[in-house]
């Protein structure tokens, strides 16, 4: 039997649910476009009936918890307040940030090697807080974001045309291309010799010549040079010394190298016998150093016939001329040499 007054139990007090308690939004940002999903933290997640974004309604949202609520945000702009609704009352509101897509217009440069490695600049907008940047979606090896327009990224290995794109809170930008090139290959040069002082005119034929940045003679760079087409290079040799490895730098990188040899001038130091007749084809021997690769032998302007026998000798075939003295030299891969005098002595008269 319940002995309880009736009018006072009516007269009691009914509880109240309390108003739900937001703590954080995660991640506290994300596009303009919304329809991310954000995860609610706090407490008093219960009967809720609304999860707003500022003033609009999230698109969707799901109660995991009395702790938590995973929502899907609306479109919007800004910084907006995020709230929790049920029987008890509203929730005070944390803030949650859109942030604008990034933009991408310009990389530079615009080519490098299938290896990787080129530093690239990439300017845009909205590129603060990137949280990735990748070369034909494979990540850069490396990047700094310098400014709002500004990112410096370092190319991974890759081949061919690939779009670059930068991935931020606003999401993720629309492409600019960047393009891997196989380093330049070079087949053969020619001449392959020339004199120590430079200044030859060199051959370099390969593959892969367009866009060539600079030739090398071992570490100095050739006099000039002139890319004729994707095949072919002509360069002017440096001064130097010895044998050295020329290569050709491009935006793919540096070729492999050829071998060119500085030829010492050639010296002369004799000629055996020193005189002879007017009439052509006395025999001369010239002794001297650096002869091996001579390629011309005269006597004044005239040419003469010419066999080379060591670096030190060659047996030549006077050419015929008038009486009286005349210069001696030769030339070869490593240039002219200094002239000694041979002298035409006319025939007796009987």
């Amino acid at each position: 039997m319940d002995n309880r007054d009736p009018a006072v139990a009516a007269a009691r007090p009914t509880a109240i649910a309390a108003a739900p308690v937001l703590n954080s939004v995660v991640p506290n940002s994300g596009p303009t476009a919304g329809n991310n999903v954000v995860t609610l933290n706090g407490s008093g997640f219960t009967g809720v009936t609304a999860v707003s974004f500022g003033t609009a309604a999230a698109l969707l949202y799901t109660v995991n918890s009395t702790t938590q609520i995973t929502a899907t945000v609306p479109p919007g702009t800004g910084t907006v307040g995020v709230t929790v609704r049920t029987p008890g009352g509203t929730s005070g509101s944390v803030p949650y940030t859109y942030v604008a897509p990034p933009t991408l217009t310009a990389a530079s440069p615009t080519q490098g090697p299938t290896s990787g490695g080129t530093t690239v600049v990439l300017t845009g907008t909205a590129l603060t807080g990137a949280t990735a940047v990748t070369f034909g979606g494979i990540p850069a090896t490396s990047y700094i974001v310098n400014s709002a327009t500004q990112i410096t990224a370092v190319s991974p290995a890759g081949s061919g045309a690939v779009p670059i794109t930068v991935t931020t809170a606003g999401g993720t930008s629309g492409p600019v291309y960047f393009f891997y090139v196989s380093a330049p290959y070079l087949v053969d040069i020619s001449p392959g010799q020339g004199p120590a002082s430079g200044g030859t005119t060199v051959v370099l034929t390969g593959a892969g010549l367009t866009g060539a940045t600079a030739v090398a003679f071992g570490a100095t760079p050739a006099a000039s040079f002139t890319v004729t087409s994707s095949a072919q290079i002509t360069a002017v040799s440096p001064a130097g010394t010895g044998s050295v490895a020329v290569t050709v730098t491009g935006p793919g990188g540096v070729s492999n190298p050829l071998t060119y040899t500085y030829v010492a001038p050639p010296v002369l130091s004799a000629l055996s016998p020193a005189q002879g007749p007017t009439s052509a084809g006395a025999g001369v021997t010239l002794i001297g150093s650096g002869l091996t690769t001579t390629t011309a032998v005269r006597f004044g302007t005239a040419s003469a016939a010419f066999t080379v026998l060591s670096d030190t000798t060659i047996a030549a075939l006077a050419p015929a001329g008038t009486t009286g003295s005349v210069s001696v030299n030769v030339t070869s891969a490593g240039g002219t040499s200094n002239s000694l005098t041979y002298t035409r002595v006319a025939a007796p008269m009987i």
